[in-house]
């Protein structure tokens, strides 16, 4: 059994999750590779399965990348096109239309004027990642937000307009990760934003923001009921949705005024597992490959 690991050249030497998982692969006897997707000269249908993982740079090339996903075909986890609709955050729309509580979200799309804007917000792109072109303003900023809202219309892309909550300096993110559509592990990630200024970003091929560098960023946690129901929720939407249940999905999640988890983000592309801070998740995970590499 032949798996490949989809990555790219620019990623950083302290991730560790691509070995991890590649680890644990080998330890059930699969052969496994850990390639880089933009290498035209890889045969990948000579795998099993390909699996996505540290393919970071996948939002500078997306018509690319969804072309690569697309060519791949059934052999892709996460299927390609759970992966294109998940690559533009408008997804959040859809889930909160199938009732899945989300974090409010205005789409501001290219042409149309920046509505007036109240108390502090959060302005970041519908295509984007590692907390690129992002960033939170208070109403003293609120200039600077039009300013960045304008940078991300300037090359044809969605702006997204946010309230910020609060309960994000205080008690950070909640993360779900989602192996087979159960949970399997949760985190806590704190603040990527700092108040009243777009997000720096590191000069580097991922160019994240540089709060995302920060190895005391996400720590292991415990998941309350609440939010383990509300990660389950968002993978029975997407799994109806596409007939497909996600390999792998990491449900971002943040409590909202009243205290009710609501998503943040859902991460079905490229998440960062952070197996090494969780023991066990990399052989749940790794067995979950090989089950879908033999068919």
């Amino acid at each position: 059994m032949r798996v490949a690991l989809a990555s790219f050249s620019g990623v950083p030497p302290q991730f560790v999750d691509d070995r991890l998982l590649a680890d644990a692969l080998t330890g059930l006897g699969v052969e496994v590779r850990v390639l880089d997707w933009e290498e035209p000269r890889i045969d990948w249908r000579a795998h099993d399965a390909v699996v996505i993982r540290s393919t970071w740079n996948y939002t500078r090339r997306r018509d690319d990348f969804l072309a690569w996903c697309d060519a791949i075909g059934t052999r892709l986890h996460n299927s390609p096109a759970l992966v294109r609709w998940n690559s533009d955050k408008h997804y959040l729309r859809d889930l909160g239309a199938g009732g899945v509580p989300v974090v409010a979200t205005t789409y501001v799309e290219p042409g149309d004027p920046i509505p007036a804007l109240d108390g502090e917000i959060v302005v970041k792109p519908a295509v984007s990642a590692g907390g690129r072109d992002s960033g939170r303003f208070g109403p003293g900023t609120h200039e600077l937000a039009r300013g960045l809202a304008q940078v991300i219309h300037s090359d044809g892309r969605t702006v997204m307009l946010q309230p910020f909550h609060p309960t994000v300096d205080t008690a950070g993110e909640t993360a779900v990760l989602c192996i087979d559509g159960e949970p399997v592990h949760a985190l806590r990630k704190g603040a990527v934003l700092s108040p009243d200024e777009v997000a720096p970003v590191r000069d580097d091929a991922v160019g994240a923001a540089e709060t995302m560098y920060d190895p005391t960023l996400v720590t292991a946690s415990d998941a309350r009921d609440d939010e383990l129901e509300l990660a389950r929720s968002v993978i029975v939407d997407v799994a109806e949705r596409f007939d497909y249940l996600p390999l792998y999905a990491r449900v971002d999640m943040i409590r909202d005024a009243a205290g009710t988890p609501v998503v943040l983000e859902l991460e079905a592309i490229e998440p960062n597992f952070y197996l090494e801070l969780v023991d066990g998740t990399a052989a749940l995970a790794a067995r979950a490959i090989s089950a879908r590499a033999a068919g």
